[in-house]
């Protein structure tokens, strides 16, 4: 199975986020892994469950907590309820992400152990599912401060769960175990410090280090992207950030996100978002 690695960025005005999907019903799917932790509420569906080295089938509704850099993939056979579409609410975060301080507190101790056995998969059952369910339901249409409030209610739901289980095997452990892992976390790291200047393919294969052709295989068998497609859809994610914020025009934009060309700029706006800056604008402010 294909084991790809993804990059998640926020919004400018949201520490972590969430959204629902409707299933894709398919047997085959590639393994994926990301720096953010992940919370997956999935319902009215049966197929099979991979995280890290565990396989297992699952049917109905199950709720998964995810670590950093942990593979895993859902296999959708079929709706449990063929009226209904199966579905899934999704949340990506940093344990941090209302501040280190947070982590330090006393009170905050079940929930370090969450974050730890977060490393292998947990998977939730019996009544915590139904309580994380309707905190879930409820951030889909909050913001703010409401939202972050709401989200630590829900971690303080599954931290004092009891119904829960580890899922890899106490030997697994994606952060200690994988040199991909490290590699292509050095690689992000360089071009997100770096994407507004010039990257070359030499400079960034130069880190692993490898050959640039290698390097060139390599990335993009484990973020089923080339490297110029990944810098664009970095620019372009900040890009969406500074127009979001309002302090600068689109030209303005357009050079302060790794771009000397308005129109090249526009073209690759409009391959990763959709639409071009000025109507992202447009549909921005009226969705505020």
């Amino acid at each position: 199975m294909q084991y790809i690695y993804e990059n998640f960025t926020f919004p400018p005005e949201q520490s972590f986020t969430v959204r629902s999907e409707i299933l894709e019903i398919k047997k085959y799917a590639s393994l994926k892994a990301h720096i953010n932790f992940e919370i997956a509420l999935i319902e009215n569906c049966c197929g099979k469950r991979f995280v890290g080295d565990h396989i297992e089938d699952f049917e109905g509704t199950e709720l998964v907590l995810l670590g950093s850099y942990l593979p895993h993939c859902w296999q959708y056979y079929n709706a449990v309820d063929g009226r209904v579409n199966p579905q899934a609410i999704v949340v990506h975060f940093f344990p941090d992400f209302l501040g280190k301080e947070l982590l330090e507190k006393p009170e905050a101790q079940h929930l370090n152990q969450l974050f730890k056995d977060a490393a292998k998969g947990v998977r939730f059952s019996g009544p915590t599912i139904a309580r994380a369910k309707h905190i879930l339901n409820q951030m889909l249409f909050e913001s703010g401060l409401s939202r972050a409030a709401l989200m630590l209610q829900l971690l303080d739901i599954l931290a004092q769960s009891d119904a829960y289980r580890t899922l890899s095997s106490p030997s697994f452990n994606i952060i200690e175990n994988s040199a991909e892992a490290n590699k292509i976390n050095r690689v992000f790291d360089y071009i997100f410090k770096n994407f507004k200047e010039d990257i070359t393919l030499q400079d960034v294969a130069a880190i692993i280090p490898m050959s640039t052709a290698a390097f060139c295989r390599f990335f993009k068998l484990k973020t089923n992207r080339t490297l110029v497609e990944f810098i664009k859809e970095i620019r372009i994610g900040h890009a969406a950030k500074l127009l979001m914020e309002g302090n600068y025009n689109v030209t303005e934009t357009c050079y302060k996100s790794g771009y000397n060309n308005i129109s090249n700029f526009n073209k690759h706006f409009k391959d990763v978002k959709g639409l071009s800056p000025r109507d992202f604008i447009k549909q921005y402010k009226t969705s505020a």
